[in-house]
């Protein structure tokens, strides 16, 4: 008798449960055999299948995967361990619609659900003519930043720069020269991050003629390099140092050139 059960809970969906007083995820026929009830089950009507893993639970959660089920996410506390100590879970499915076991498509489809996904950052320089560089007074932090924000999905950097320049001060740029490529390593309750910084060009009225996203920015304000240093967090000042010193596009950790 197989270890696991499939067991439809809304119509449409079964959730995969089983034993875990012996570890039979560790044979190595589990997965194929694994898969193939979930093949059947997905041949019988289900159109998904679906399972929560312990995070912790690596072997098993490989399991599940050679089977063809993709990890979606991990769900906080999901989990509630005999002794009542909570437990996140990663949630893991396979559709019907998904790629054959085997095929090309489905090993692409699992590396895509599976590899690390970074945070990407698009910023811009915008300058006044006169040497100073325009800085965003924000209401949800207290430093000073440079204008731009989160690359959203399929979104590449320089249209991210582009549409946010737009939403937040309501003017047109052009993403021109990438200057800078700043690794942002994990500061407070970010995880680290990819830091793109362009050259935006020269907008000497922007100042004046700006219409905010008020629910984001406070002000908008020409500075130098000192007037950074006094508002803006240190690893902006690092970066504003590293852009303003540099002839190429740099490469930086945390706003410096790594040793």
């Amino acid at each position: 008798m197989a270890p696991w059960q499939i067991n439809e809970t809304v119509p449409g969906v079964g959730l995969l449960t089983w034993d875990d007083s012996d570890p039979w995820w560790l044979d190595g026929q589990a997965a194929a055999a694994l898969g193939e009830a979930v093949l059947q089950a997905l041949d019988d009507g289900l159109h998904r299948v679906e399972a929560e893993v312990d995070v912790e639970q690596v072997p098993l959660r490989r399991t599940l995967q050679r089977a063809g089920l993709r990890p979606e996410g991990v769900a906080r506390g999901r989990l509630t361990t005999p002794d009542g100590i909570p437990r996140d879970v990663t949630r893991l499915a396979r559709l019907a619609g998904d790629a054959a076991l085997g095929t090309r498509e489905a090993f692409l489809a699992m590396l895509n659900a599976t590899l690390p996904v970074k945070r990407v950052i698009a910023q811009g320089l915008i300058g006044d003519g006169e040497g100073r560089f325009l800085m965003c007074e924000l209401l949800y932090k207290q430093e000073w930043d440079l204008p731009g924000g989160v690359v959203d999905p399929r979104e590449s950097p320089a249209q991210a720069v582009v549409r946010e320049v737009r939403e937040e001060l309501g003017a047109t740029v052009e993403a021109g020269d990438l200057l800078a490529l700043d690794w942002l390593p994990p500061y407070r309750q970010w995880e680290d991050a990819l830091l793109c910084v362009f050259d935006l060009g020269e907008h000497p009225a922007l100042v004046d003629e700006a219409v905010l996203e008020t629910t984001e920015i406070r002000a908008v304000h020409w500075c130098d390099l000192e007037a950074a240093r006094a508002h803006a967090a240190p690893y902006v000042v690092r970066l504003l140092e590293q852009v303003r010193a540099g002839e190429h596009t740099a490469y930086l950790e945390d706003g410096t050139l790594p040793a």
